[in-house]
């Protein structure tokens, strides 16, 4: 952090400034130029924060030049991560294509729409056994049931499992059962969960929040990092505006903005961002256009009778539509199909 001092500063408003900063514990470096004095601040940002530095005489500006996430930002990795689920790389050199059920509702209904998936170019499988929704009257998932069938049918389709996990009491079940976990978008913010994810061992794929700006996603991030798992992904699956018209607003300026501050890899998420199955391709070719690494879509056999999200879920010739972009745009930006690497695991 900096502190500009006003060019009439006096030497007792500098003395001001570095007696409150060494009083958190912090260290004021004072930097005298012809016109104006600098002065570099080291320590805890959040202490610095709770000073008020602007509000004392002599102070022109304060401004930060750190990120306060250390071990997601690029400040500190610039090179950008590559995170393998299961021998399958999320990360800058390939597209990754996860498809699934929003839901598990049967054996018979999660296998279908996993061979769907895999037919159409997926690598990874996703499905929710545990459904956070918004009316408790909702389908709430299959439970531990869920987490069986999804483990069954990953094993029969030779797909690594993405699913979510709602409470940090559940996580060592979900990841006895699943190859990466997903924090959704109503707990990005769960800190204990998230403590508990990054604990677990395993890949966690984290969704924004939301309404959470992306400096609030990347500290939710920050939060599992420190727990040693550096293994996350993060996922643009849409924001509450004022616009009706879709589900969410998808904020697709997010990916590059996000690739610029942190080194974690990116997808996108077009089908709970919209909400709309028409909308679904549209949204994968921008995706796949701004750069994202990876996308997630909801697919069913029959979404009619979908417990769960059926009118944004794909089949049919909306599948194989996005199918077809999912082969051929990623080359065109000089990505490799991440179906066609494997990691030698030891």
């Amino acid at each position: 952090m900096v502190v500009v001092m006003a060019p009439g500063a006096t030497d007792e408003d500098i003395a001001r400034v570095v007696e409150r900063v060494e009083a958190v514990g912090g260290e004021a470096f004072v930097s005298k130029g012809l016109t104006r004095t600098i002065i570099g601040l080291v320590g805890d940002i959040d202490s610095f924060h709770h000073l008020n530095l602007r509000t004392l005489a002599g102070v022109a500006d304060v401004h930060r030049i750190s990120d306060p996430y250390k071990l997601v930002s690029r400040q500190h990795h610039p090179d950008r991560s590559t995170v393998w689920v299961d021998g399958v790389p999320i990360g800058p050199q390939t597209f990754t294509f996860m498809a699934g059920p929003c839901a598990v509702e049967s054996s018979e209904q999660t296998l279908e729409a996993a061979q769907m998936a895999k037919a159409a170019g997926a690598t990874i499988l996703r499905g929710g056994a545990f459904k956070p929704r918004t009316s408790p009257y909702a389908f709430q998932g299959l439970g531990v049931r869920g987490l069986e069938i999804l483990a069954e049918v990953g094993a029969a389709t030779g797909l690594p499992i993405v699913t979510e996990v709602v409470d940090a009491r559940d996580v060592a079940v979900v990841a006895e059962h699943a190859d990466m976990l997903q924090i959704g978008t109503r707990n990005a913010q769960n800190f204990g969960l998230l403590q508990a994810a990054g604990d677990a061992g395993k890949p966690v794929l984290l969704k924004r929040g939301f309404s959470s700006t992306i400096e609030e996603w990347l500290m939710a991030a920050e939060y599992v990092a420190q727990r040693g798992n550096l293994d996350i992904v993060l996922c643009e699956r849409g924001i509450r505006t004022f616009e009706p018209a879709t589900r969410n607003t998808l904020d697709i300026s997010a990916v590059p903005v996000v690739q610029a501050a942190s080194h974690l890899p990116i997808i996108v998420d077009p089908s709970h961002a919209a909400g709309r199955r028409e909308l679904v391709v549209p949204l994968s070719r921008a995706a796949i256009g701004v750069g994202a690494d990876g996308i997630i879509v909801d697919v069913h056999p029959h979404p009619e009778d979908a417990l769960c999200d059926g009118p944004q879920a794909l089949l049919g010739s909306d599948l194989r539509e996005l199918a077809a972009a999912v082969r051929t745009m990623p080359g065109l930006l000089g990505r490799a199909d991440a179906s066609r690497l494997t990691k030698v695991l030891a």
